[in-house]
């Protein structure tokens, strides 16, 4: 699992960091998502996907 950020179109909810603080955090500049662990282990997988489906930009995707 391998999880991809467009910091470009995320809009700074934070759903991500709520959901999962350790794998995102926000970027205290523009508040928008900062991936702290880009392959996080395999047994964070339904979380990473939960986190992901929250996004309310689509800025994040995650892949083999």
């Amino acid at each position: 699992m391998k999880i991809k950020a467009d910091t470009g179109r995320c809009v700074g909810a934070g759903m991500c960091a709520l959901t999962l603080p350790q794998v995102f955090d926000q970027s205290e500049d523009d508040g928008t998502v900062v991936v702290l662990d880009a392959e996080p282990p395999a047994a964070l997988g339904p979380a990473v996907n939960r986190a992901v489906q929250l996004c309310p930009s689509g800025a994040l995707s995650v892949g083999r």
